[in-house]
């Protein structure tokens, strides 16, 4: 009966217009009600990481038995506290085309690039464009004109202005150590403007290295964020047109209909994890009792999308550098209280 009475208090249960039992302790794998001691080791050992999916910009994983604290720590430090390039400085010789000086410098600003931040050294606080080093500063150029064209399948030459048409000005001894042919943006097809014969835009752009804490453009990351595990359990059997209606009401793939007693369809979870938690299954007074909807407490799928300069568990394993340095210099504080 304990052990029964636990589980529930593990999950938060979906109703029809409330969301209940989301009371924490604040402390992983603690009840509340039940607090105890805190015990590390034994906190280690409920600890588990799991990647289920990862590539080269996007990656996902599990966080089981980590407090809901912990895991939004580790959103926050990823979207403001690992440091990326951008672009901090545009020199406009020409821009005669329809989008303003200031909203232009604004795009470009926005711009993923794809060098490796770890190469390069923050700026000083007297940085201008004109005293940046190779080991701070990145210089990109564009002189791009629209004209019309001569082949009748086109009306005009350089119409659209992508990323593709910047081109890269190395310094110092840049393209022998940076590790690229092209630290602009990862995207060649990125479209920063449109054009019509006659306009011509000619400029200068500048990139040095800092944090999502200071602007947005230095965030690594396009996303990242967590949702705790759905938990779908069907309590009585559901079967032929019913079983149909059960499976419309969750995400695709969520429910599968198997066949059941007699021959009939009866719907049968088989993917949990994909559903939205939409509670469409309570439009259905037929329907409502025999499902129940909730979400594992200390269950938390982690999403993360790299800008394209780091790889997503490269920027994961930063931020659990930043987190524990932030701790020890937090425990050193404490110290110095006593």
């Amino acid at each position: 009966m304990e052990q029964i009475e636990n589980k529930f208090k593990s999950k938060i249960s979906l109703k029809e217009f409330e969301v209940t039992n989301t009371s924490s302790s604040n402390i992983a794998g603690n009840i509340p009600g039940q607090l105890k001691g805190f015990d590390v080791k034994e906190a280690e050992d409920k600890l588990k990481l799991s990647v289920i999916k990862m590539d080269a910009l996007d990656m996902e994983f599990d966080m089981i038995g980590y407090d809901a604290g912990l895991v939004n720590a580790l959103r926050r430090i990823l979207v403001s506290d690992i440091p990326c390039m951008g672009i901090e400085k545009v020199y406009m010789y020409q821009n005669t085309s329809i989008m303003q000086d200031e909203v232009m410098a604004h795009r470009l600003g926005l711009l993923p690039l794809t060098a490796d931040p770890r190469l390069f050294s923050y700026p000083p606080s007297d940085w201008t464009p004109e005293t940046g080093t190779e080991k701070d500063t990145l210089e990109f150029s564009l002189s791009i004109k629209c004209t019309r064209s001569l082949d009748p399948s086109k009306p005009y030459n350089n119409e659209k202005v992508f990323t593709k048409h910047f081109q890269w000005v190395p310094r110092g001894d840049q393209e022998n150590w940076i590790g690229t042919t092209n630290p602009f943006s990862g995207a060649p097809d990125i479209l920063v403007n449109k054009l019509r014969p006659g306009h011509e835009m000619d400029l200068k752009v500048f990139a040095i290295k800092g944090t999502g804490r200071d602007h947005a453009k230095f965030s690594p990351v396009a996303t990242a964020f967590y949702r705790m595990l759905p938990s779908i359990t069907i309590t009585k059997p559901v079967v032929g047109e019913a079983a149909v209606r059960l499976q419309n009401c969750f995400s695709p793939g969520v429910i599968e209909l198997q066949e059941g007693p007699g021959g009939s369809k009866q719907a049968v979870v088989v993917n949990e994890r994909i559903d939205s938690c939409s509670r469409n299954i309570y439009r259905y007074e037929d329907l409502r009792e025999c499902v129940t909807l909730e979400k594992v407490k200390d269950h938390f799928i982690f999403t993360v999308e790299s800008v394209g300069s780091n790889r997503p568990d490269d920027l994961v394993s930063m931020a659990w550098d930043v987190i524990i340095e932030k701790c020890d210099h937090f425990i050193e504080e404490l110290q110095k209280k006593k």
